[in-house]
């Protein structure tokens, strides 16, 4: 009937948000579930500044699975991609054992094209994977019509990605069953929580990373003996007290644990074994000049924070954006793109006293620092209405010029 001929192709787009944990996450308990030897709190930016877009076309015309990747396309059969569309499926095919719809459903044997798109540079240490994943399984969860727990399906993707399914302040709940079943995201406070939260990425340099996390961590895991306490006895403390900093709005106190987390992490890579290195020499002199900048303040008035790559991600309130960034300016002079060092929200200017510029601009590094992006805490996976904004067009083949 008609009901049935309307479901000859279904198309869904969403969009969701890269997260930047706080308290991080290293390690797995388990690799083909993706478990973690810890629980983990991450911040979701917002998606003007950093998404991932994603559409997910399903027909009884098309012949094969095909996935293209900023236009490229790209291998269908990767495992945590298939894990993520057989969780999904099975999922669907749960929602309707029990539902007596009248609307044909889509059906669950078609062929499915997805494509996806990045408004950020992929592999640079900005968290693609996490968007990636949660917009993944967004798209897929709307075009079968799931509903509910979805942060354990992204998980099965990317560790991070389950993080990502929500805004704001966000909590990985380690889980303790052998199945993975409670190892879920919850959200720990909504993005308008704190509005006076603002977000600095600061590029140092878009090359793909010397160790991939998941190579990475699992080598920390067997040799690291502090990654061991660090899961078992600093964490469980740290994430009680990094909530109620969030919860309070107490910058003091949630900049000084991001910073210490950070530094713990990667403490935990120079002590794996052989070592492995994500800070360069500009991510140290990043470390180095927000300490100064602090101190000179006599105050926590800015907090960075290091992914497995050299960027830093500092957290700071909007009433200091300005005035660092023009310290970073100073700090690290643009080279070629003046106009378009920074990125994002606008930034106000600012003028630094001679004592400031003193005690905290050292010796400049020119060209040190590609750009900095300015955002902040934002929502989670988004679906988009408007049929324009789909990257597929009607006969299911990438739309040229999206």
């Amino acid at each position: 009937g008609a009901m049935a001929e309307e479901q000859a192709l279904a198309m869904v787009t969403c969009t969701a948000p890269v997260n930047i944990a706080v308290i991080k996450y290293w390690g797995k308990r388990d690799n083909d579930l993706i478990l973690p030897i810890n629980s983990s709190l991450s911040v979701t930016l917002h998606q003007d500044q950093l998404k991932t877009t994603t559409t997910a076309a399903a027909s009884r015309d098309f012949t094969e699975d095909r996935l293209w990747l900023n236009g490229e396309e790209a291998d269908m059969g990767h495992p945590r991609l298939q894990a993520c569309l057989r969780e999904v499926r099975h999922l669907a095919r749960k929602h309707r054992g029990g539902s007596t719809e009248d609307v044909a459903p889509l059906g669950l044997s078609y062929k499915i094209h997805i494509a996806t798109e990045n408004n950020f540079p992929t592999a640079a240490g900005l968290a693609s994977s996490a968007a990636g994943y949660a917009c993944l399984v967004s798209a897929l969860a709307r075009l079968y019509g799931v509903e509910g727990e979805l942060s354990e399906v992204a998980r099965r993707g990317s560790g991070s990605a389950c993080r990502s399914m929500f805004g704001g302040f966000v909590q990985w709940q380690r889980g303790e069953r052998p199945d993975g079943r409670d190892s879920l995201a919850q959200q720990v406070a909504p993005e308008t929580h704190w509005p006076e939260l603002r977000v600095l990425v600061m590029v140092v340099s878009g090359e793909k990373k010397p160790v991939g996390s998941t190579a990475g961590m699992q080598t920390s895991v067997d040799t690291s003996p502090l990654l061991k306490h660090r899961a078992e006895v600093v964490v469980p403390e740290r994430l009680e007290l990094m909530m109620r900093h969030i919860r309070e709005r107490d910058f003091e106190g949630f900049g000084q644990l991001t910073m210490k987390d950070s530094n713990q992490f990667h403490a935990t890579c120079l002590d794996t074994f052989p070592p492995i290195f994500y800070l360069n020499d500009i991510s140290r002199h990043i470390i180095a000049l927000a300490h100064r900048f602090n101190a000179h303040h006599g105050r926590t008035k800015v907090a960075y924070t290091f992914d497995a790559g050299p960027n830093a991600v500092i957290f700071t309130l909007a009433d200091t954006v300005a005035e660092f960034v023009e310290v970073v300016k100073r700090s690290f002079p643009p080279t070629a793109n003046g106009d378009q060092f920074v990125r994002g929200l606008p930034v106000g200017s600012a003028s630094l006293p001679e004592e400031l510029l003193a005690a905290v601009v050292m010796e400049p590094v020119p060209g040190a620092i590609r750009y900095i992006l300015h955002t902040q805490p934002g929502p989670g996976p988004q679906l988009l209405n408007d049929p324009s904004q789909h990257l597929l067009g009607a006969d299911g083949l990438p739309r040229h010029g999206a």
